[in-house]
This record gives C-alpha cells, sequence and structure tokens, in this order.
C-alpha cells in the first residue's frame, strides 16, 4: 500500500474501514484529487472528515482517517461525479503535503496494527456480539435485518466490529471514537455498550409511548397499538396473535415435507416481526398464504373400472379411438404397477374436432380435476416458471396457479396452442415448458416465485397444437404425439345426431325439433369449411334459437317441428359454401390441400405467352409453395423430351402461374405435381377432366414425396365430386376407405403423365 496518498476530506460524515459510501462531488479540486489517485495511486485515496465550520488548514486537519478505494465512479449529466467508496484500513496521518499552487494536498500515512487476540478469545468476542446483535434486531423494529447476511460466515473480529458500527452507529461524532480506535477488542466493549444503551433508551420510549398513547383519540390509539402489538404481547406473555396461532396450525396441518415447513417458520417469524405499516408484510403474508394452498401429497382417486371411463369417453367424443384406447393402457398399467407417472400427450389437429373438450372429458373418465392453460401468444416465460419475489407484483406461474385451483395434486391440465408459443427478450416460454413437461425433471419443479420444489410427476398434462411443424423440437421430443383427423361427411352427421342435436336441445329447454339426415348433410356441405364441428354446432344452435324465438312470440303450447331445406335457408340464409365448380379446360389442374380448416380443392391455373422465359406466380403464394412453382419449371425444362415439348417454348415464352381465391394465403409443401400437370397441360393442350385431382411434392428428378393431411384431402375430394386422386405411394398407410373414390399411387410424376395420357385416348 502507497505511504503517500491524496486527501479527500469529508464534512460531518465517517467512513469506516470494510464499509462503503457514495458521494457526489462537484468541484474542481476534487476531481482533481480523483484523477490523481486513479492515474498514480492505484484508485487509492486518504479520507478524513472535519466535524467544525472552520475553514480547512494543514494545521487544523485530523491526524487520522482511512484508506479508501474508488470502486466504481459515474458522470452525472450535471457534471457531478458520483462514486463509490470503500473503507479499506485504518491510518494515522505522518504529515499533510501542501505544494502551494492550488494543486491536490498529499498525506503521508502509516497504518497502525492492532493487538492481536489468541483464538480463543477473538472467537468468543465473535460469538458474543453476534448474539448480542441478533437480540438487538430482533428487539428495535426499526433496524434492518439486512446485516445479518453480511456477518453470517465473518469470523474475524476487526472486521466485524467495522461492519456493525457501520451499519447501526447513526451518530456520526460516535463513529468517529470508532474509527480512532485501534483495537477490535476495545470496539467491541464499545459496541454493546451502544447496544445496551439503546436498550435502555427504546425501553422508556415504549413506556412513555404507551402512556402518551392514552390521552390520543381512538383512531392513533389503535394505529400506535398496532405498531406495539408485538412488545405487548411480549411483555404480558398471555396474549396470542390469533393471526400468526392460525398460520402457524395451517403450517402443522400442512403435509409438505420437512423442508418446506422449515421454510414457511422462518417466513412467519418474519412476517410477525414486520411491522403492519411495512409494505413488506403484504407480499410475506401473501408468500406463505400460496405456499399453504399448494396442494402437497393431495390426490384425487383415480376411477379404476375400465369399461366405465371408455364409456365416458365414448359418451362425450365420436370416434378418436387411438386416444381412448391410450387413456384406458394409462390405467391399466397404473392400476397394475401404481407408480406410473402422469403421460404427456400432445393432440394435433384441425380447429373444431373436439380436441379441448376431449381433455375435459379425460379428466371426467378418470375423476381428476380439470384445468385449462392457454398458451396462444404467452412470449413471457415467467407465465410459466413464475417473477421473483424481488419484482413487483411477483406471483406464481400458470403451472403452480392451476394446481391452486385444482387443490389436487394429480390433475389433468389442459395446455391449449402450444404451437403458437412466441418468444422474446423476456424469455422462451417452450424452453420453460420443457422442465414441466419432462418426466426426469418434473419431479423436482421448480417455481421461481415459490423458489421451493413442488411434484409435478402424478400431473397428467394434455397438450393441443393445430401444427405440428410449428411446435419446437425440443419441446415436441417430450411429447407422445397423437394425430386427430377431420371427420368424414357421414362422421360429422353422426355426431350431429348423436352428441350436438340432443346436447342443444336439453340447453334450450326444448323439444320437437327434428332435422333429417339430408338436411345436416346440407348444412355440413353448404354452410360449413371445417375439419371439425364447431361451426356446425353454432349452425344447429341457430336454427334451434330461431325456433324457439318463433314459439314465444306466435304463443305456441306445443312445438313439433321438421326443419327442410326450405325453412333451413330461411334460417341460414343462402348457402356459403358449394362445390369447386372446374370445366375441363386447357392449363387448369385441381389440386387438394390441407388447412386449419380442413381438406380444399384448389385449381391451379397455367398459360404461356411471348416473352423471355420468365415465372410469375400470383394468388397469395407463400415462399414453400413458390419454390414447388421453381422446381416443377426445373424439372419439366430437364425432361421436356418425354412430355412432347419443344424446349424454345419453354425459353421464349413468359409463363403464369395462378390460384384464385386471391384473398386466401396458400403456402405447403404439396402442389408440386399439380404445377407440373398444369404448365405441361398448357403447352401441350392436354386436356385435364375436372374430376380429377392431386397431391404431393416433387423432387428435381421427378420423385413424388409424401405429405400430410391426407384424409381431409380424401374428404375434400369425395365432398367435391372428384372421383380420381393421385396420391403419393408413401402415404399407402394414411388412407381411409373411401367409396366412389379412385386412388391412383405415384412414386414419380411419370406415373401421372402415363395415366393422363392413357386417359386422353
Amino acid at each position: 500500500m502507497k505511504t503517500n496518498l491524496p486527501v479527500i476530506l469529508l464534512r460531518n460524515v465517517i467512513l469506516l474501514p470494510n464499509n462503503d459510501l457514495k458521494i457526489e462531488i462537484d468541484s474542481e479540486y476534487s476531481k482533481n484529487v480523483i484523477s490523481k489517485a486513479v492515474n498514480f495511486h492505484h484508485n487509492q485515496v486518504f479520507i478524513v472528515s472535519q466535524f467544525t465550520n472552520e475553514a480547512p488548514s494543514i494545521d487544523n486537519l485530523p491526524k487520522f482517517g482511512v484508506v479508501a478505494s474508488i470502486s466504481n465512479q459515474i458522470v452525472l449529466p450535471n457534471g457531478k461525479i458520483r462514486l463509490i467508496l470503500n473503507g479499506i484500513v485504518r491510518a494515522s496521518v505522518i504529515e499533510y503535503l501542501d505544494f502551494g499552487n492550488g494543486d491536490t494536498l498529499e498525506s503521508i500515512v502509516k497504518v497502525d496494527r492492532f493487538r492481536e487476540l489468541e483464538e480463543n478469545e477473538e472467537q468468543i468476542l465473535v460469538n458474543k456480539l453476534k448474539k448480542e446483535l441478533d437480540k438487538y434486531i430482533e428487539e428495535i423494529p426499526y433496524i434492518s435485518n439486512s446485516i445479518i447476511a453480511s456477518i453470517e460466515k465473518e469470523k474475524e473480529l476487526d472486521v466485524l466490529t467495522d461492519i456493525v458500527a457501520g451499519n447501526i452507529i447513526t451518530d456520526e461524532n460516535r463513529k468517529s471514537d470508532y474509527l480512532k480506535e485501534i483495537n477490535p477488542d476495545v470496539r467491541v466493549e464499545m459496541l454493546l455498550e451502544d447496544i445496551y444503551a439503546e436498550f435502555e433508551s427504546y425501553n422508556v420510549e415504549k413506556e412513555l409511548d404507551m402512556k402518551v398513547s392514552q390521552n390520543m383519540s381512538d383512531r392513533e390509539r389503535e394505529l400506535i397499538l398496532r405498531e406495539k402489538i408485538r412488545t405487548i404481547e411480549e411483555e404480558l406473555g398471555d396474549i396470542e396473535d390469533s393471526d400468526i396461532n392460525n398460520l402457524n396450525n395451517e403450517l402443522k396441518n400442512c403435509e409438505a415435507t420437512p423442508e418446506v415447513k422449515e421454510r414457511l417458520e422462518k417466513e412467519i417469524k418474519r412476517y410477525q416481526r414486520l411491522s403492519s405499516m411495512s409494505p413488506e408484510q403484504n407480499q410475506v403474508r401473501t408468500y406463505i398464504d400460496t405456499v399453504l394452498s399448494l396442494p402437497w401429497n393431495k390426490y384425487s382417486v383415480d376411477r379404476e373400472d375400465l369399461k366405465e371411463i371408455r364409456s365416458i369417453l365414448d359418451s362425450t367424443h365420436f370416434d378418436m379411438d387411438d386416444l381412448k384406447t391410450r387413456i384406458i393402457e394409462y390405467i391399466a398399467v397404473n392400476k397394475n404397477t401404481n407408480s406410473l407417472r402422469g403421460p404427456i400427450l400432445c393432440l394435433v389437429g384441425p380447429s373444431g374436432i373436439g380436441k379441448s373438450t376431449l381433455a375435459y372429458s379425460v379428466a371426467k373418465a378418470l375423476n381428476r380435476k380439470f384445468e385449462k392453460i392457454s398458451l396462444g401468444g404467452i412470449h413471457d416465460e415467467g407465465e410459466i416458471r413464475g417473477h421473483r419475489r424481488t419484482y413487483l407484483g411477483s406471483a406464481p406461474g400458470k403451472i403452480i396457479s392451476s394446481l391452486i385451483k385444482a387443490k389436487t395434486a394429480n390433475p389433468v391440465i389442459l395446455l391449449d396452442e402450444v404451437d403458437k408459443i412466441t418468444s422474446d427478450l423476456k424469455g422462451d416460454p417452450a424452453s420453460a415448458l420443457l422442465e414441466v413437461l419432462d418426466g426426469s425433471l418434473n419431479e423436482h419443479f421448480m417455481d421461481n416465485y415459490l423458489d421451493i420444489e413442488f411434484d409435478l410427476s402424478k400431473v397428467m398434462f394434455i397438450l393441443t397444437a393445430n401444427n405440428i411443424d410449428n411446435i419446437p423440437e425440443a419441446l415436441k421430443d417430450r411429447l407422445e404425439i397423437i394425430e386427430l383427423s377431420g371427420y368424414l361427411i357421414e362422421e360429422k352427421k353422426e355426431i350431429a345426431k348423436t352428441y350436438l342435436i340432443p346436447k342443444i336441445l336439453k340447453e334450450h329447454n326444448i323439444k320437437g325439433i327434428t332435422i333429417p339426415d339430408e338436411v345436416i348433410t346440407e348444412i355440413i356441405e353448404n354452410y360449413t369449411k371445417e375439419s371439425g364441428v364447431r361451426e356446425l354446432e353454432r349452425l344447429i344452435s341457430k336454427i334451434v334459437r330461431k325456433v324457439v324465438t318463433d314459439k314465444l312470440i306466435n304463443n305456441k303450447k306445443t312445438t313439433k317441428v321438421t326443419i327442410d331445406s326450405k325453412k333451413l335457408k330461411t334460417y341460414l340464409g343462402k348457402p356459403k359454401y358449394g362445390l369447386v365448380k372446374i370445366a375441363n379446360r386447357i392449363g387448369s389442374v385441381n389440386a387438394l390441400a390441407y388447412t386449419n380448416l380442413g381438406g380444399e380443392v384448389l385449381p391451379i391455373e397455367s398459360t404461356f405467352y411471348k416473352g423471355t422465359g420468365k415465372l410469375t406466380l400470383t394468388g397469395m403464394m407463400g415462399d414453400v409453395m413458390k419454390e414447388s412453382a421453381s422446381i416443377a419449371l426445373s424439372y419439366i425444362k430437364a425432361n421436356y423430351e418425354s412430355f412432347d415439348i419443344n424446349y424454345d417454348d419453354l425459353i421464349n415464352n413468359d409463363i403464369h402461374i395462378h390460384i384464385p381465391l386471391n384473398a386466401i394465403k396458400k403456402d405447403g409443401p404439396s402442389a408440386g405435381v399439380t404445377i407440373i400437370t398444369s404448365i405441361i397441360s398448357a403447352f401441350t393442350n392436354l386436356e385435364i377432366p375436372s374430376n380429377i385431382a392431386m397431391t404431393g411434392e416433387v423432387t428435381l428428378h421427378g420423385d413424388v414425396l409424401a405429405v400430410g393431411g391426407i384424409k381431409e384431402k380424401i374428404v375434400a375430394a369425395k365432398r367435391n365430386n372428384i372421383d380420381t386422386i393421385f396420391i403419393p405411394e408413401e402415404n399407402k398407410d394414411d388412407v381411409i376407405d373411401a367409396e366412389d373414390i379412385s386412388i391412383v399411387y405415384i412414386k414419380n410424376y411419370q406415373d401421372i403423365f402415363e395415366y393422363l395420357k392413357e386417359a386422353e385416348k
């Protein structure tokens, strides 16, 4: 340590060793001192304090002070400099050096060594001081307990006495006495004297407050008594705080682990010490109530009758045999082993097919509580893991909140729309879900707000998604994917007759309304365009509402109504949808597409005109479909002879590919074969029948790749009177039984071309 250091003079403020001090300086002299300390003295300065109003001079400056280091300095917008000084060691002044030219004052200092103590003697004094300090902080309500953490592991008496004096001594003149005293054992005696004196002062003040409070108004008395209630209880010894008593009883009856109970005991004691006027009291109480309200070791008893479970599932949902079988298997194995963890099922399929309601039915069938968490649009991982208690308005995450509402530790929790999770600077919720859904991790799930572990292994999580490709890969690896396809017209009709119509009539408290099969079919074909039955349910509800309204307006005592096509148009208006009508036209080909609403038949049109081989794409195509068009054209150019096309026509004409319905965005890797067929048709005048449709993606060598949504595409083809469809051979196992439709399996595009050429003959 350097013996000559630049001097900073403080007025009426003492910095002790092993303590920090924040100051702001604005004089040029002080700025020069800081500059010299940084450049020539390893960021060290000598701090002295003056408690008089006399002008500082070398003669009246103190002969003792503290060597300090500059740990941080910030230049403020107003030109001042904000410093953080760390006290290092006491030092006495040998000589002050005044250069007499307005430059900084320097000092030559020496560090005086304190009297060494025996190890046992030092440890006894350390323990004594800590013990009295604990009592002091507990007794005096306006003393912060933050000092406890800073001295908890401190064993050196010299450092300990400086930290304690810097935190509990508020009189700066008294701090000066501590600074002058080199020996730590003497400083211990001084601290104990000050602590005992403060005890006496506080007790006198307390008695005085109690006497004065007798003359105060009722409102003032109530405020004072609430502030002093803890002290009164300690003196009387026979008055118990009912609120604290209730919390202790709840803790006693709580079935949490010993570690959790020990944590709660500390929080309750902390809550008891806090003043009722302290904002921290509400935060601590909320935390205690949250932890106590968790369902520690509380489980609902699963229904074990497998036939009854299957019956309940069948009564609420049509088909979905894969999922129902999986639930039955889970219960069977759990019953056999009594140790099975909850499965992580993910239901993937288009909107409206009943994924969310199926999760509720699973909970009902298992006799478990049900909670739903909507994940669509969530971008803050704190929504899953919770926010730390240090933040304002912190709260547990959605997982823990759902368990509190369910009041059991083994509910069915639906995580809805997992494919619509987003991420930003606040974190990645999908990554936070990994800990929730990973069977090897969720037994020790840690919510940031709770900061204690909770076992999620018995929870049955069911996730839903519309598009499996949008589920993050790391998350998808933890899931058991069950793909649910849309319904055929016959299936929708059966669902309407068996489930929807009876349910809607019961909800509207009406009987006697009959909707024939052909009218249900008409509603499905002409008024809905989805794979599920959500819109179908809304339309049937609309019909029933109008019948009920007509009954009440006309005072009809009985209602026996049969809905026919005429009444259907009266109630629902003109048909919204119909068949895709495409004439046999050069360059027009039907493509089978898959959307969130189910299958679609999209006509793709191609034409050409004089130009330079430029490719134009219109019809709201996405990037994937644009790439399919480029691949299709390259494939045709590479194999033009096989298709009887003049190569000069390909390079001397511009090609325009268009998909009607411009307002609807279209994308996906399944239009390659259709685009190739459309271009070939345009250049060879090959007329493609309107009763043919196709799906499949191609490589540059013409190999046809598998695509998704086969069931929905077949349904769309059937709905639009398509009788022949081309699908990739790799999708052979995905094909459903579809009457009146001829399916042609293709491995290479040449298979389609040869079929069309043969059909033309």
